[in-house]
């Protein structure tokens, strides 16, 4: 958890670049610590980044094969699913269902697919620590696709099209490994090439960066462009609701993983242990980052991207943990939680209004408390968080508290 971090944006927040114009009209109604914590949601869209233990970051022969693969169900044991069988782009890369379902039904929600190049861990359990490696899973997950390297290192070899290139250069296994590409190199190269694509999903600029970058420069005639729910409901999520604590950042997420009093309860007998579970995988995972598919060169200090996997410890507080989600396009990705079991934004918001101490850990997420909020207040923070959105939200015409 992030606990420090209020005191830091107030300690920042007089070297903010704010424009000197921005300290009256709408600014006004924030102070300093407020303006520094929402101008520290931006700018958006981040610059790429390249991933320095997948080498095929980046390419654009990988991004295209990528691509490809993604939306192909011949690497699925039955041929039949694909990974946008679940990861439907028309749904915001989810499915629209409360648990997925692949050959067989899960326990877990279909997340959301972009900005995954800003994230250090996958899945709402954190039980990968890259994208490649969380590329690999699902397709040898038997919930999932169900496949084998043989099946994948098939198809891989008969790739043809754009990606054809990179396959054949592939097949070649430079960089000093095997000279005869083996089934399990080419599982690898299809989950790398997967993510090299993943990479350039990218959410697209929504009306809160607009008013962002508006009061950062002063622009106070943009400003008033920004619907004035949304406005009260960016005000209670930087404010009261403290929810940049865990929603932080331009992607509006830590990465990390917290208890916030959803039962991890999966049916009668039956329970998902969250990050304790995920942990647990990472540790038993042949593709996790302290393997022999790590490209990385040997780097020192947090420059070695293994160094997290290295670190991580199993506690036994990760019981019931979940990762923070990044709130960039929620609108469409609908149901929430890890069990899909909050079916609307304003269910959402409900929960946290109303949040059942009781079943937080002891040691648990002291920055948590019910917010009480009142009916109009949650209409408020929900149209915030839909202003995350690139469509701009319906704003309620005469509205009387503008």
């Amino acid at each position: 958890m992030l606990r420090g971090i209020a005191p830091l944006l107030v300690a920042l927040a007089p070297l903010v670049p704010v424009n000197e114009h921005a300290a009256g009209g709408i600014a006004a109604g924030f102070t300093e610590a407020e303006i520094a914590t929402i101008l520290s949601h931006g700018p958006w869209p981040p610059a790429p980044r390249r991933d320095p233990t997948n080498r095929l970051s980046g390419d654009p022969d990988a991004i295209a094969l990528g691509r490809e693969l993604f939306f192909d169900p011949g690497l699925s044991r039955d041929g039949r699913i694909s990974c946008a069988s679940c990861h439907d782009p028309a749904k915001g890369f989810t499915d629209g269902l409360p648990r997925a379902i692949g050959l067989e039904r899960h326990d877990r929600n279909t997340q959301g697919l972009h900005d995954l190049a800003l994230q250090r861990w996958f899945g709402w359990d954190g039980g990968a620590d890259s994208l490649w490696s969380a590329s690999i899973r699902p397709i040898l997950s038997p919930l999932e696709m169900g496949a084998d390297a043989a099946t994948v290192a098939a198809r891989l070899r008969e790739r043809l099209g754009a990606a054809e290139r990179l396959a054949e250069r592939l097949a070649d296994r430079q960089a000093g490994r095997e000279a005869a590409a083996t089934d399990e190199a080419l599982l690898v190269d299809a989950g790398k090439a997967i993510a090299a694509w993943l990479e350039t999903l990218v959410s697209p600029r929504s009306p809160f960066d607009e008013f962002r970058d508006a009061l950062a420069r002063g622009d106070e005639a943009t400003m008033r462009t920004y619907p004035a729910p949304a406005l009260r409901g960016l005000k209670l999520f930087v404010g009261r609701g403290n929810c940049s604590v865990c929603h932080a950042g331009p992607a509006f997420t830590n990465g990390e993983f917290h208890d916030i009093g959803r039962p991890f309860l999966v049916e009668r007998g039956r329970v998902d242990p969250g990050r304790h579970a995920g942990i647990r995988r990472l540790q038993a995972d042949p593709y996790r980052l302290t393997g022999r598919w790590n490209d990385q060169p040997p780097a020192e200090g947090p420059a070695d991207a293994s160094l997290r996997t290295r670190t991580v410890v199993l506690q036994h507080r990760n019981w019931g943990e979940w990762k923070t989600p990044g709130l960039r396009g929620l609108r469409a990705t609908a149901p929430y939680t890890h069990d899909g079991s909050l079916a609307t934004l304003r269910d959402v918001v409900g929960h946290y209004s109303e949040l059942n101490l009781d079943r937080l850990h002891a040691d648990g997420e002291a920055l948590l408390r019910p917010l009480k909020l009142s009916d109009e207040e949650i209409d408020d923070l929900v149209a915030f968080l839909e202003s995350l959105d690139a469509r701009r939200s319906e704003t309620p015409r005469g509205d009387a508290r503008k």
